[in-house]
């Protein structure tokens, strides 16, 4: 199942980070915690994910349109930063609970933990340990083989259940235009974010993260000259800490060739997934593939590689964000039951 959303939105930055941080240091959710510093963040995300739990600042309600509110929201906390008035709208007088803002995080959470209403499962989350994500790496030396169709559904169906981020190390990735969307953040933002504080990751993510049919994403690099600048250790670095976080329960590496560190990132998939086709050439790509591996003494890439022939497919989704339906996902359902799930 997906784990449960805890949203945090205050467009107060630092305050909103030191009440996350805190959270996060002191006590174990069983939810998947999103901080907000802009109200339009949060509206985008509700319009994706239902939200359980939502503690808002009270100028940052204001801002909000109240339909998503009451549509995605389960639990209302309101911080509160005036009187002890309860906020003027009635809509929230029977779902809401009001926080003073201007006390301690110990005195918030303690609030919060006496009025959550599935208190059992904090109980429980503080003597669980974080789950670590595994990592799915989808690599073919042959282009134009439908790898990044193939990875963006296996995302898609994975979502259902689980908690699935995606992402893609594509030079030209086309993702821009194929959703119709400018990114004002992507890959290397979050890469930036990570060499100057990794212990605030948790926190940037949040506002990175774009959502497709369940999917978690981060946009692709759109600009970048040198293609190589990032090493293949800082990006298995990255990948960790983000698994350590515990709100994934899968990784999925769209891997390209432009990259450095293919193999480092190869190395440390729980599976891969290599396309091969018939063609003279596509043989001879996958061959000498093969060939470099053995040649590296990187075997283990080989045995975690399971190599997938697509039929011809008479037709494919003309949209990123129905690739769970027609042929291809057909195909990609039964490796995610048989290979994964290993019914």
């Amino acid at each position: 199942m997906k784990q449960k959303v805890f949203a945090i939105c205050d467009t107060e930055e630092a305050y909103a980070l030191r009440l996350t941080e805190y959270m996060l240091d002191k006590i174990r959710l069983p939810y998947a915690l999103h901080l907000f510093t802009k109200t339009e963040e949060l509206q985008k995300f509700m319009q994706q994910e239902e939200v359980e739990i939502l503690l808002i600042a009270e100028s940052a309600l204001k801002m909000l349109r109240e339909e998503y509110i009451r549509q995605q929201v389960m639990q209302l906390f309101i911080l509160q930063e005036g009187g002890a008035e309860q906020p003027n709208s009635t809509d929230w007088q029977d779902k809401s609970n009001c926080i003073s803002k201007f006390q301690s995080p110990e005195k918030i959470v303690e609030l919060l933990y006496e009025s959550v209403t599935d208190l059992s499962d904090w109980k429980r989350a503080e003597t669980v340990q974080d789950a670590k994500a595994k990592l799915i790496g989808i690599y073919s030396p042959i282009k134009r083989c439908l790898q990044t169709s193939f990875a963006i559904t296996m995302g898609q169906i994975l979502a259902k259940e689980h908690r699935t981020l995606y992402f893609n190390f594509e030079n030209y990735s086309g993702f821009g235009q194929m959703l119709q969307k400018e990114f004002s953040m992507d890959m290397a933002d979050l890469m930036y974010y990570f060499r100057c504080a990794k212990d605030k990751l948790f926190m940037r993510l949040p506002s990175i993260i774009q959502s497709i049919n369940g999917l978690d994403y981060v946009p692709p690099m759109q600009y970048r000259a040198e293609p190589r600048e990032i090493t293949g250790s800082q990006w298995l670095e990255l990948c960790r800490n983000i698994a350590g976080i515990g709100q994934y329960e899968y990784i999925i590496l769209d891997l390209d060739d432009s990259m450095e560190g293919l193999f480092d990132l190869l190395q440390n998939c729980t599976r891969i997934y290599t396309i091969t086709k018939d063609d003279s050439f596509a043989v001879a790509k996958i061959n000498q593939y093969e060939q470099i591996l053995k040649f590296n003494e990187l075997e283990e890439i080989a045995d975690k590689t399971v190599k997938c022939k697509f039929p011809v497919f008479k037709e494919l989704p003309a949209n990123m964000d129905l690739m769970t339906h027609g042929e291809l996902a057909g195909y990609v359902k039964a490796i995610v039951r048989e290979d994964l799930y290993g019914q």
